[in-house]
């Protein structure tokens, strides 16, 4: 067994082929708390889908946007964070984004931080081992992407900032080592970034947004309609074009921006996901822009990219209108095999959901999904389409906080920013129709404030996704999730041979003729955050045994299972049959 699952003492482990077929021993499902008992797949009234726990569980991080009054503009935009297993364990630790005053470095001891999770009897317990594992940034910090760059087993941390950036490498022992020199130096603001192997030569490469040309020197004063100092927005700025760095394959990477054409046209990126778009097997790149039209970077296969956008009506809105893109999140959610999009907007926009036609052709059904009139009174960050109840359809999460002064804030409100996060269920077939459910989710929940990266993974690992929110000026938020654990459920990790090791990008269908399902493996979108790269489909309350069918990076198909329920498989790339 890996090292990375040698002491995943909470969770049950099946390495497929050993104990997948229900006539072998197979490990029994893994336990939740005793004290919690388990809601329908539908959920009721009187059980909240999801309790706000990070202070119970030693989350205490808080993040600073080091505002000093000047109204700096990074200061409404950051930040994110990360759930990654770090130490191998076999459960999810958080890795959080801090900012300083930007006109004063160095006047606090603001760095990022790393909690390792110390899960005891399904209750995670959290603690700070920043200074333990050497991973504390000190820039003003965005974002963050994962995985394992040289290929070793363990995850690395790439740290986006406003300046510099920095990647760790992970040494396998619980610490990690900078490394400055291992991706070219770019001073600029950037923003959310993606692991994913473009070239399909084994390894990840690099795919970093950057948002517009900033600095203090060039600051703007600007105002609200009330005529009160407030923050600016992208179009007081130039928007600057993203970066692709390609891996050498020796844990370094090397800037191909201009021969792979990403520096054909700019944008003020904010969000960033990697996926392929046209079933092609080749690796393409979403990014959304705040206030100009998106990119859709489609991959040639010879190692340069063309912007198709425009063309696939993913640059727009229906209205043919560039929106205030911040967050991202492709895939699957209407059973149709092919990659979807959603971005969250700005307050009186809609937020956009994207349907794809399978050969990277998108319709914008924001309205008759459901999604688009009940966004207008938030603007969307941090976002990712999970399967919450269980029931088998991806529902979607939205982090909202406001970057426009609340004229209508109470006085005395130091950061009048703070707006509700959304939770929308997916209804499904034949209407896929979205109905919000946000008053289902806890008052801890339910806060007001200003929330930005939102990161989705199995932090207590009792089969369902939970929600670690980032938000400015504010302390993170842990929301487990009460009402996924009444469903059976299915979670893979994916592990490559033949290519990369994460297998990012891999493709796994669930083989059901009744409602036939897949998920990609990614750790990417959201926003300037990294999500758990673990794939999990919820079975609402069908026990059988399934069999999954993976198409790897570079094509190759297998067949695993039948598989058991309730159970974390690992799926080990040669291992399985060829259809």
């Amino acid at each position: 067994m890996p090292r990375r699952w040698r002491a995943a003492a909470a969770s049950a482990l099946c390495v497929v082929a050993g104990c997948g077929d229900r006539s072998a021993p197979a490990p029994g499902p893994v336990p939740g708390p005793a004290s919690r008992a388990a809601a329908p797949v539908t959920g009721v009234d009187d059980v909240p889908w999801f309790v706000e726990i990070a202070a119970t569980s030693g989350l205490d991080f808080r993040h600073t946007t080091g505002s000093s009054g000047q109204f700096f503009f990074p200061e409404i935009s950051a930040s994110g964070g990360a759930l990654l297993d770090y130490d191998g364990d076999g459960d999810l630790d958080v890795y959080a984004i801090q900012a300083y005053p930007l006109d004063r470095p160095g006047t606090t001891d603001a760095r990022n931080r790393l909690y390792r999770n110390d899960l005891v009897d399904g209750v995670p317990r959290f603690v700070d081992v920043t200074d333990a594992a050497g991973v504390g940034d000190d820039g003003y910090g965005m974002g963050c992407a994962t995985g394992d760059i040289d290929n070793d087993g363990d995850v690395d941390l790439f740290v986006t900032n406003v300046g510099a950036n920095m990647l760790y490498r992970n040494a396998g022992d619980g610490t990690f080592a900078a490394d400055p020199d291992a991706v070219p130096r770019d001073e600029r603001w950037n923003t959310s970034a993606s692991f994913a192997d473009y070239d399909g030569d084994g390894d990840l490469d690099l795919f970093v947004a950057a948002y517009v040309n900033y600095s203090l020197a060039e600051h703007k004063a600007c105002h609200s309609p009330s005529g009160r100092r407030d923050y600016c927005g992208p179009a007081s700025y130039q928007p600057v074009p993203d970066r692709l760095y390609r891996n050498r394959g020796d844990g370094t990477f090397e800037d191909v921006t201009t021969a792979a054409g990403i520096d054909a046209v700019a944008g003020s990126g904010l969000g960033v996901v990697a996926a392929d778009f046209d079933g092609d097997g080749r690796v393409d790149f979403y990014v959304a822009n705040d206030g100009n039209a998106n990119h859709l970077w489609m991959n040639r296969g010879d190692g340069t990219f063309r912007n198709e956008a425009l063309y696939a009506g993913a640059a727009y809105n229906a209205e043919g209108m560039a929106e205030a893109g911040m967050g991202v999140s492709a895939g699957d959610f209407d059973g149709d095999d092919d990659e979807d999009l959603f971005l969250s907007h700005l307050v009186g926009e809609t937020n956009t959901l994207l349907v794809n036609d399978g050969r990277a052709g998108f319709d914008d059904a924001s309205d008759r999904s459901g999604l688009g009139a009940s966004s207008r009174r938030a603007t969307g960050f941090g976002t990712r389409w999970v399967d919450v109840d269980g029931d088998g359809w991806p529902d979607l999460f939205v982090a909202n906080g406001a970057v426009r002064l609340d004229e209508d804030a109470p006085p005395g409100d130091a950061y009048p920013y703070g707006q509700m996060n959304q939770l929308f269920r997916n209804e499904g077939p034949p209407g896929w129709v979205f109905t919000e459910v946000t008053n289902r989710m806890d008052a801890g929940s339910r806060r007001v404030e200003s929330s930005r990266g939102a990161a989705f993974g199995d932090i207590d690992l009792d089969g369902d996704p939970d929600i670690v929110v980032f938000n400015g000026n504010a302390p993170v938020r842990l929301m487990r999730n009460d009402v996924g654990n009444g469903a059976h459920w299915l979670r893979l990790r994916l592990r490559g041979t033949a290519g990369a090791r994460d297998a990012f990008g891999a493709i796994v269908r669930l083989r059901d003729a009744t409602s036939p399902r897949r998920e990609r493996v990614s750790t990417d979108g959201s926003y300037c955050s990294a999500n758990d790269p673990t794939v999990r489909f919820g079975l609402g309350s069908d026990d059988r045994a399934r069999e999954i069918e993976v198409t790897w990076p570079g094509g190759r198909v297998e067949r695993f299972g039948p598989l058991a329920p309730d159970v974390t498989h690992e799926i080990v790339e040669g291992m399985g049959t060829t259809p």
